[in-house]
């Protein structure tokens, strides 16, 4: 079964440093190894999409990459380098390799032109964007721009977690939920309702969202959504479709990095359909091989499998059958 990996990360020796906040939550030992494997792209690489029979990664920069750079003249330069980067080790192993540009969000208007750039000239498939930059999230009024694009160019945006902005008072104390075992998960969902109650896919009825980790959590919780919300205080807001969850089937793509388990699978199939459900390994963070042979072992349907491990992904960012 050909498999298309789309959340496997890498980084360059120059942006590395960005990942110090990265680096805060995982053991020592760990991060060292993580490293080591995020500054590789073929040489430890390949030979492990081989083993875990993984034909195709999508790669892209770690968080919190660009956006956590300060000065916007920088981020913006460094954001167009490390995809002229990326899309030279693409260049190089085309049967291998696509990937998801680096936006520099501090200045949206930039940001706009180089996701236009990295998909018109460079050939990537669309941006992962990290969590915020700078405290700034994706539902920002400033940001239409780089939706509008976004979906002039029919390429998703795929939402990927990082440290928070700020640390909620019900994590005092408790660090050990601080990143991607809890934090980090709930803040991602949460930003991905953001971007539906603030108006972004009434604005872009066409945009696409992609959401790793199996939707984080929010396939769970779509009839819960649906039922507060005809119960909940609206405080202004209104929804040009009638139910949170009809723009989470509509806009929302998710994959399944880092999430190796059947119950959570199958929710998602049943609340979404297999047509918005694709593979990913969350390299180097998790294991390849785990993850590759747990979709391959699932309780699903042939066509679902077929689905999930590398036709949705060719169809949504248009990559070659073969």
């Amino acid at each position: 079964m050909v498999k298309i990996a789309l959340e496997e990360h890498f980084v360059t020796a120059d942006l590395a440093g960005y990942g110090a906040s990265t680096a805060s939550v995982a053991r020592p030992e760990v991060w060292e190894d993580a490293s080591r494997r995020l500054l590789d792209l073929t040489e430890e690489r390949l030979p492990t999409m081989d083993a875990a029979g993984v034909d195709v990664a999508v790669l892209s920069l770690n968080s919190p990459g660009i956006q956590a750079e300060t000065d916007v003249a920088a981020a913006v330069s460094g954001a167009a380098a490390v995809n002229d980067f990326l899309a030279a080790v693409v260049a190089e192993h085309p049967s291998r390799f696509s990937g998801f540009a680096a936006l520099p969000l501090q200045d949206p208007e930039a940001a706009a032109r180089e996701l236009e750039r990295a998909v018109t000239q460079l050939g990537l498939r669309g941006a992962l964007v990290n969590a915020h930059t700078q405290g700034r999230y994706l539902d920002h009024s400033s940001l239409r721009v780089v939706w509008e694009y976004a979906e002039g160019l029919d390429v998703p945006l795929y939402l990927h977690p990082a440290n928070g902005f700020d640390t909620p008072h019900v994590l005092s104390d408790h660090p050990e939920l601080v990143g991607p075992m809890w934090s980090w998960g709930s803040d991602t969902a949460a930003q991905a309702l953001r971007l539906v109650f603030a108006g972004v896919f009434d604005d872009f009825p066409n945009a696409k969202l992609l959401l790793g980790h199996l939707g984080e959590g929010l396939p769970y919780m779509l009839w819960r959504l649906d039922s507060r919300w005809t119960f909940h205080h609206h405080h202004g807001v209104e929804l040009a479709r009638d139910n949170p969850s009809e723009y989470l089937r509509h806009n929302l793509y998710i994959t399944t990095s880092g999430v190796s388990s059947t119950p959570p699978l199958l929710c998602a199939l049943l609340a979404l359909g297999a047509d918005r459900i694709l593979f990913a390994s969350d390299y180097p963070f998790e294991d390849m091989t785990t993850a590759a042979a747990f979709i391959e072992r699932a309780p699903i349907s042939e066509t679902d499998r077929a689905k999930i491990s590398h036709r949705n992904a060719q169809a949504l960012l248009r990559l070659q059958d073969g």
